[in-house]
């Protein structure tokens, strides 16, 4: 009777033991894994979860050009601090031409600003948190400004954004890779040098020198 019992013990265990080898091995077992039913031809595995950052999404190998990345982040950076600064310059300056600069360029930069939202996304660039460290002192240090004085500074600085921002298309428009870079970097690249004219324009009405190596 006692080695009854024991044979009945042994086949028990056994059966659990084989059980989960069952369900994995078992051509057509169904198994749930992570909330979703998984098994035969139809299996499906849920998307990985980023610890604090929620469910990752598809897992790709695209390779992006990382000069064409660095690219569209850093014109992200610039237009988050040329429209503070044109956003100054339209609630400080006393003078029409250079307030309604302000205002033109603020148009412009969020047009701007909106395509390159666009390509960061296709690219997989996370979005800058705001201007550069640069660009902060340049806005703190013409807050304190006013009247022809801001205006000149003002238009300096403006000056030397426009020309770098100039150069930098110019040469983005010859080494892009990425089609969405290429697509819209010839064109903007022609915005920025007739609004390089225009600011050159308005500093010489105001009498304001303007060194082109700065």
């Amino acid at each position: 009777m006692l080695a009854k019992r024991i044979g009945m013990k042994v086949s028990t265990s056994s059966a659990i033991f084989m059980l989960p080898m069952m369900m994995v091995f078992v051509p057509g077992a169904s198994v749930v894994a992570n909330g979703q039913q998984v098994g035969g031809t139809t299996s499906t595995i849920d998307a990985p979860v980023l610890p604090g950052k929620g469910v990752a999404g598809p897992v790709t190998d695209v390779q992006h050009n990382f000069a064409d990345q660095a690219f569209t982040k850093s014109v992200l950076e610039r237009d988050a601090g040329d429209l503070q600064l044109c956003q100054l310059a339209a609630q400080k300056s006393q003078s029409d031409d250079v307030k309604q600069l302000g205002l033109n360029i603020i148009e412009n930069r969020t047009s701007l600003d909106v395509q390159f939202k666009v390509i960061a996304r296709t690219l997989d660039v996370s979005e800058p948190k705001g201007p550069s460290k640069k660009d902060k002192q340049l806005i703190s240090k013409l807050e304190g400004l006013s009247g022809p004085q801001f205006d000149e500074e003002f238009l300096k600085a403006l000056a030397r954004i426009y020309r770098q921002d100039s150069k930098d298309f110019q040469s983005e428009s010859q080494t892009a890779q990425e089609p969405s870079v290429q697509q819209v970097v010839p064109q903007d690249a022609n915005v920025l040098s007739k609004k390089l004219q225009e600011i050159q324009q308005i500093a010489q009405a105001h009498n304001v020198a303007l060194d082109a190596k700065k």
